[in-house]
């Protein structure tokens, strides 16, 4: 199985744009820039689809896990919160803190706990990741 994107760069650092393209279609020419990845200015930036892929990956993987425990989630909700820094070396992906909520009817917190936790270190986008990865699991009730 192989996937794809591409991205495009045309002039410098601080005031050359970007965009970027998946063969699917679903993204096609998205624009970026420097002010959108390090100054906070609207529009997307690779750490946000990087956060957005760790999020997708880390719900399936949980379902999976969750399913291999005879355990249906109604629901799985993801929001990856994604750190970077400007370290001596230059800027890195630091961290990302994984906030988890689900509803999995006859679950009980130890089995989802388990199953959370076997979700985030078996998720491929975590192991591609060399960055520290910290969760917050919930099970509602």
């Amino acid at each position: 199985m192989d996937r794809k994107a591409s991205a495009v760069w045309k002039g410098g650092l601080k005031d050359g744009k970007g965009e970027f393209s998946v063969p699917s279609g679903v993204f096609s020419h998205v624009p970026y820039s420097f002010t959108t990845r390090f100054e906070n200015a609207p529009g997307t930036n690779p750490e946000e689809l990087i956060a957005a892929a760790h999020a997708s990956c880390f719900s399936m993987a949980l379902s999976a896990q969750l399913g291999g425990a005879n355990l249906m989630p109604e629901s799985i909700n993801t929001t990856a919160n994604l750190k970077m820094e400007k370290l001596e070396a230059g800027w890195a992906i630091t961290a990302i803190h994984l906030d988890v909520s689900a509803r999995v009817p006859k679950a009980d917190d130890a089995a989802f706990q388990k199953a959370a936790n076997d979700a985030k270190a078996g998720c491929p986008v975590s192991k591609v990741l060399n960055a520290k990865i910290t969760m917050t699991a919930k099970l509602e009730q």
